[in-house]
């Protein structure tokens, strides 16, 4: 950062409640009232170099005490005093900070040349041209400070060349930036980096203002044309400084005024972020969206930025992982702790691109690969979800349907997320339980699961039969040594009668347990069952005359029941 020093008498003003004055054997003949304050001041030094003081004291006498008012002076009695202490030789030091009002109120009192040679203007404008627009950081901070003079800043033309000298220097090889800047990326160490980082301007140029930061994005866009990342890569950055982080904990929902300007602050700064997002494909990350969309969830953004999030995430769900999905909900409603709906609506915006690209998708095609991924995705986050103790069923099971059949190559992923949701609410009623199970396709089980699925006590009868009679008819296969034509040709009927006629018993039985069925008759249904399951069996035995070994091994599930009827 570079100053300037202009006079080179002591500091004589002093200031006592709203008034200002300087120490002088010479009494004030002239005061000037600035909003709440009031200078007692001298017509010389300061009519001499001031051209609208001139103006107003052209009818009085030079004994006369003059009393002006300037209230719309730019800059207010701040920059005021600065001109005023250049009228008086007394030293000032001159900033990137302070140059902005001290320029507009030395053009407001138009202390030009052609008052007086060498005057406030244009030392200003000196040190502006070579101190400010050369230096990087001193250009962002007399661009940041135009926000609180904007037409005055526009009409003079400091906005339009603080603007051009940053972008000059973004645009700049390399290579060939030598100056300081402000890059703090973990794990970054400037003295063991020989080359510039191609993002390094991104954490200054973030301290902007947010209109101030699309000028410049909007520039640099239009000068030439910029990686699509980098661009992200600013817009990350900007997002970070200024948004709030919805990704640990669930924001506080106050109610007041200054809550209420700071979201709304919050809410413009998002939507012009999301209206700055490169179209290309990867500008941003999927965890980027994903996170702002959160954010729009909790500052209550409008549908059309919430719907633009949407159909950019779902564009580049395939990318997502795990970590990137885990937003706490942003509804005071909600209790529930993880925002699932967030996830749906993407999942849903990805499904319909999908269902767009590929109506009749081929086993090996990419298509067929991007959906069995986000299958095993979606699983992931339901095992995670699941341990929510305020999680609501209809919700998990939304999600859980959302995908189609063939998502899922295996339903190893769906069983266990349905295992801990059960373990982690145990009061769920049976007609929640057969819901959820109801999803689970047995035939998609693993060995390892299926062995698991019999023995858990938590899932619904009904469920726990048709994994017995899949993982019997899959030991079947296995064992048989004969041609598979004459085995399911053999199995087939009897296999057939033995599930029909034992799904008709469950669901009989099961349906009149529901109201009036006690423990006992529980036992009872099951032993039935057992008993039935023992006959079909045994009469496979005589076909397959003395196939003492298959038979043996197609008990071993059966004994499961034998087990939890005794209990």
């Amino acid at each position: 950062m570079k100053f300037m020093k202009i006079g080179t008498k002591p500091d004589t003003f002093y200031a006592e409640e709203a008034t200002r004055t300087v120490i002088s054997d010479i009494p004030s003949d002239l005061t000037i009232r600035i909003n709440n304050v009031c200078f007692l001041l001298h017509k010389i030094p300061l009519v001499p170099k001031c051209g609208l003081l001139q103006r107003l004291c052209s009818d009085a006498d030079d004994s006369d005490i003059v009393t002006i008012d300037l209230h719309d002076v730019p800059g207010g009695e701040d920059a005021f005093e600065l001109c005023a202490k250049f009228c008086y030789g007394i030293t000032i030091n001159l900033g990137a900070h302070n140059f902005v009002p001290a320029f507009c109120a030395a053009k407001f009192l138009r202390m030009t040349e052609s008052i007086e040679k060498g005057n406030f203007v244009l030392k200003l404008e000196a040190f502006f041209n070579s101190c400010i627009l050369e230096g990087w950081k001193d250009s962002i901070v007399a661009l940041q400070t135009t926000i609180k003079l904007p037409e005055w800043s526009e009409n003079l033309g400091i906005i339009r060349r603080c603007i051009d000298s940053i972008v000059e220097k973004i645009l700049t090889p390399t290579s060939k930036v030598s100056w300081s800047y402000t890059y703090t990326r973990p794990g970054y160490i400037k003295k063991q980096h020989q080359s510039v980082p191609k993002d390094w301007w991104t954490e200054d140029v973030s301290d902007l203002d947010i209109d101030l930061f699309r000028c410049i994005i909007t520039a640099v866009r239009s000068t030439y044309i910029p990686p699509p990342q980098l661009i992200g890569e600013a817009l990350h950055v900007y997002a970070c400084r200024w948004l709030p982080d919805t990704t640990k904990s669930r924001p506080l929902h106050s109610s007041g005024s200054q809550t209420e300007e700071s979201r709304e602050k919050s809410r413009r700064i998002l939507e012009s972020i999301v209206s700055m997002i490169p179209s290309d494909r990867g500008s941003v990350s999927i965890g980027f969206l994903l996170k702002l969309l959160s954010i729009a969830n909790y500052l209550g953004a409008s549908p059309v930025t919430k719907t633009e999030l949407i159909r950019k995430a779902g564009l580049q769900f395939e990318e997502a992982t795990l970590n990137d999905m885990l937003f706490p909900s942003q509804l005071p409603t909600d209790q529930h702790f993880y925002d699932i709906d967030l996830v749906a609506a993407v999942l849903e915006s990805y499904l319909v691109l999908w269902r767009r690209q590929s109506p009749l998708p081929t086993e090996n095609s990419h298509m067929v690969r991007s959906i069995r991924k986000i299958g095993k995705l979606i699983d992931s986050y339901l095992q995670v979800v699941a341990r929510d103790v305020n999680m609501p069923i209809s919700k998990l099971v939304s999600l859980a349907e959302a995908l189609p059949d063939v998502a899922r190559e295996d339903h190893d992923g769906l069983y266990k997320a349905i295992n801990i949701y059960l373990k982690e609410h145990p009061d769920v009623s049976k007609a929640d339980k057969k819901r959820m199970c109801r999803m689970l396709d047995c035939q998609k089980l693993s060995p390892e699961v299926r062995a698991h699925a019999v023995k858990n006590e938590r899932l619904p009868l009904r469920t726990v039969v048709q994994v017995l009679f899949f993982d019997q008819e899959s030991g079947s296969r296995s064992t048989t040594h004969k041609p598979e034509s004459i085995t399911r040709a053999r199995q087939a009927p009897i296999e057939a009668e033995a599930k029909e006629e034992c799904d008709k018993k469950v669901q009989h039985e099961v349906t009149k347990s529901s109201s009036r069925v006690t423990e006992t008759s529980e036992r009872e249904i099951q032993k039935r069952m057992e008993a039935k399951m023992v006959r079909g069996d045994s009469e496979k035995g005589k076909e397959r005359k003395g196939e003492t070994n298959s038979t043996a091994k197609m008990m071993e599930p059966k004994q499961v029941f034998q087990r939890r009827s005794s209990r």
